[in-house]
């Protein structure tokens, strides 16, 4: 991924200062659910993965899905840490991770990624919507450009994306930012996201990982995946497999229904996710995403007033987002 200095004319978001884009390179076809950079603090001591909503968004439903993404727990989320204050631009900030975009690292690859890789992705995925729901919250928000690749595992964001987009009851087919062959048929006519509406996605997910569509024919699916993503991508929710039996089926051996992976119970991804998960091709892309963000130089502004309340302020309540 090549990083642009922001140089003269430099965007400022907030307190930030925009390094670039983290989206840049992506397939034009690819949606993204929402703009995505790489900022610097005014001191220059905090990097962070920074995002707006599209402009066809609800800034206010942006704002309660990215508040509620702070209580996000799990080793492979990228919760939101800082939001923009009241009155001002809307953003949020995440903690920077070195990472590519999913659709991004197929490109760096020159295709579709191994199947270690997608079988590594497949578990860390499904552990950490798993943890969300038993959190009680639906991602709603899982499609290929929502997945951050980095050199010790995935990173998921865009928390609510669907949410954000439009209101229950609305259509969804169709709408910016919201990946068609990603949303669940429920959600695109208009249904509340629920936790078998993440299976979906996930299926959908591993699927591009895998052949790069999202929707592809049974038969171009690797032969160790094909049952299992197919059944992920069933029409009806109640075909769809359960969390356990993804992790159980792809990582060795039964999972305890009951017991959402992170909360007592160690992960199977962290035996998955050791050196050779990624490509070398990928790895190299992303250290260098790493080294040109350290090396940029950016125009810092003066100080002016607060814009931003840091993870520990309240900010105005979201409204919890039941998962059954």
């Amino acid at each position: 991924m090549h990083v642009q200095d922001a140089g003269r004319g430099t965007r400022r978001i907030g307190p930030y200062t925009v390094v670039t884009r983290l989206d840049i390179g992506i397939p034009a076809h690819t949606p993204v659910p929402e703009h995505r950079y790489i900022a610097r603090s005014v001191d220059g001591d905090r990097t962070v993965h920074l995002s707006r909503p599209l402009a066809t968004m609800d800034p206010q439903r942006f704002m309660a899905e990215a508040g509620s993404s702070r209580y996000l727990l799990g080793p492979w989320v990228l919760p939101a840490v800082e939001l923009a204050a009241p009155g001002h631009e809307v953003w949020c900030a995440r903690p920077y991770v070195p990472a590519l975009p999913l659709p991004i690292a197929l490109a760096v690859y020159g295709g579709p990624l191994p199947e270690r890789t997608v079988r590594s992705l497949a578990v860390a995925l499904a552990e950490t919507l798993a943890v969300i729901h038993g959190q009680n919250l639906t991602h709603a928000g899982l499609c290929p450009s929502a997945v951050l690749l980095a050199a010790d595992g995935p990173r998921l964001t865009c928390f609510g994306a669907v949410r954000a987009a439009t209101q229950d009851g609305d259509v969804r087919q169709g709408v910016p930012g919201l990946d068609a062959g990603s949303l669940p048929p429920e959600q695109a006519a208009g249904g509340q996201p629920r936790p078998l509406g993440d299976v979906y996605a996930l299926g959908a997910t591993l699927a591009y990982a895998a052949t790069g569509y999202t929707m592809p024919e049974r038969d171009e699916l690797p032969p160790e995946l094909r049952s299992l993503v197919a059944r992920c991508l069933s029409r009806d929710p109640a075909h769809r497999p359960q969390l356990s039996e993804i992790i159980g089926e792809l990582a060795g051996g039964p999972v305890q229904p009951d017991v959402p992976a992170g909360f007592g119970i160690a992960s199977r991804a962290d035996a998955l996710l050791g050196p050779g998960w990624l490509p070398a091709r990928v790895v190299a892309a992303i250290a260098h995403q790493s080294a040109s963000v350290l090396a940029a130089e950016v125009e810092m502004p003066a100080q002016g007033h607060p814009s931003s309340l840091p993870a520990g302020t309240p900010f105005p309540p979201a409204v919890p987002h039941q998962s059954y």
